[in-house]
């Protein structure tokens, strides 16, 4: 019996080039998924917009806007309160657009 080269049950260097291959084409495609995540423009908002928040997919905070009406000196427990509910909106829809990208590589770590 002759050895025809390859690795045992991959069945020859072809097969194994071509699933490196596609290995590498998923991997890019994962980086440029990532990529756009980081450049989504996601806003989180409580009370009807009094607060808003605003961050990229990858949960990565940029601004927070709080409307006058907002701000009541006696009340700042309600200020705190709309902060932390306008940036759990935002994380809530971040992780929906992560998940919404992500998905289709089945939660891989290349």
């Amino acid at each position: 019996m002759a050895y025809r080269g390859g690795f045992g049950g991959f069945g020859g260097g072809n097969q194994m080039q071509n699933l490196m291959k596609q290995a590498q084409k998923m991997q890019e495609e994962m980086q440029r998924a990532q990529a756009e995540l980081e450049e989504m423009e996601i806003e989180g908002s409580a009370s009807g917009g009094l607060v808003k928040v605003t961050m990229n997919a990858k949960k990565v905070v940029s601004g927070i806007t709080i409307a006058p009406d907002a701000v009541d000196m006696d009340d700042l427990t309600m200020l705190e309160d709309l902060i932390v509910a306008a940036l759990n909106d935002g994380y809530s829809k971040a992780e929906k657009a992560s998940n919404d990208k992500m998905g289709a590589f089945g939660g891989l770590g290349l």
